[in-house]
């Protein structure tokens, strides 16, 4: 191992507290020496810790001379990256940022500045087009736009740029978040635990551009977009489980109701059952609607336990206090504070 990937990764940065920058790496070498000299350089004394996702390039050579803490991790995919990090790095203050060189990383101190001003637990970087034409692939923006809205309908809270993977967190969000999932549907489940633990945050306007030419994207619209969709519909279930069962139970109960009504009018007209089938058809359904009301109900109890035991280890742990040394200068920033701190209810 280099003498670059056994430098201290727990040095103090701004004012003492500890920066981490988080880049997961696929196959980028023709872009993460950028990224990493200008984390560096935006944030003096930050660690920036670049972790090779099974690349077959020299993405991890590219990332070492750069001045990077070169991490591995074997099981392909961001959100496995995600979660690798989030155990093993320790620090007060965590960043995620792609390693294609898309965000700007001059962005980044009023991020951090933003965070500890506030206190907030998440920042979330707004991705807002540098050139011309639009940075987004054919499909993206719609598509990003869509599960904004989405989301916050099913949520209840708002969100602008959810599929951002440009973002600052306290470590107390860090080490509260359970990250389960294993791909791109990260930035979700990121989103979806700042709101179900109402957790403060705000976005930040980033400048977004494209990759540079010889750099590849690693996305699928549609592959992608499918994954995030059956992803939410397991937040739903986990998070809002008397909406989802609550749905089912209205679903089965209609259709019992327009099975059986006629069944039922029939007998009271002839006194007989000439469907018998059906009859039974229509009767099982209604019990599934009150087996899945049942459901919903028992699982909503444990929801609500479940959230609290999350909540009251949350505040176990500490927010970054800032001392004055650790305002990062940013002259004439101006942030908003996001609707994504709006709880679920």
């Amino acid at each position: 191992m280099s003498a670059s990937q056994e430098a201290s990764p727990h040095a103090p940065a701004q004012g003492g507290l500890r920066i981490a920058a988080i880049v997961p790496c696929h196959n980028e070498e023709v872009t993460i020496g950028k990224v990493v000299a200008d984390l560096k350089a935006a944030v003096p004394g930050m660690t920036v810790y670049v972790y090779d996702n099974n690349s077959t390039d020299r993405t991890a050579e590219v990332a070492l001379a750069a001045g990077a803490v070169l991490r591995r991790e074997t099981f392909k995919g961001k959100g496995n990256v995600v979660r690798r990090a989030f155990a093993d790095i320790d620090a007060d203050v965590y960043v995620t940022i792609d390693g294609d060189d898309t965000y700007e990383a001059a962005d980044l101190p009023a991020m951090i500045q933003l965070l500890l001003e506030g206190p907030y637990d998440h920042v979330l970087g707004v991705r807002q087009d540098t050139g011309e034409t639009s940075s987004y692939r054919p499909g993206h923006e719609f598509g990003n736009r869509m599960f904004n809205r989405l989301t916050g309908w099913l949520f209840k809270s708002e969100v602008t740029d959810m599929l951002s993977g440009y973002r600052v967190f306290s470590r107390r969000f860090v080490k509260s978040f359970p990250a389960i999932s294993k791909q791109f549907e990260i930035e979700t489940e990121l989103t979806v635990h700042m709101m179900a633990l109402r957790l403060p945050c705000a976005e930040h306007p980033v400048g977004f551009r494209d990759r540079p030419p010889g750099s590849e994207s690693k996305l699928s619209t549609f592959k992608d977009g499918f994954r995030i969709l059956g992803l939410l519909a397991q937040l739903l279930r986990h998070e809002r489980p008397t909406a989802f069962y609550g749905a089912l139970t209205l679903l089965f109960a209609l259709l019992s109701l327009a099975l059986g009504l006629p069944v039922v009018v029939e007998f009271f007209q002839t006194g007989l059952v000439p469907r018998l089938p059906t009859a039974i058809l229509a009767a099982a359904l209604m019990g599934l609607a009150f087996l899945m009301g049942g459901v919903g109900l028992i699982l909503d109890g444990l929801r609500r336990a479940r959230r609290e035991s999350a909540r009251l280890h949350y505040l176990n742990l500490e927010p970054p206090v800032p001392t004055p040394a650790a305002q990062v200068p940013v002259p004439g920033v101006t942030t908003r504070p996001a609707a994504g701190g709006h709880g679920i209810g």
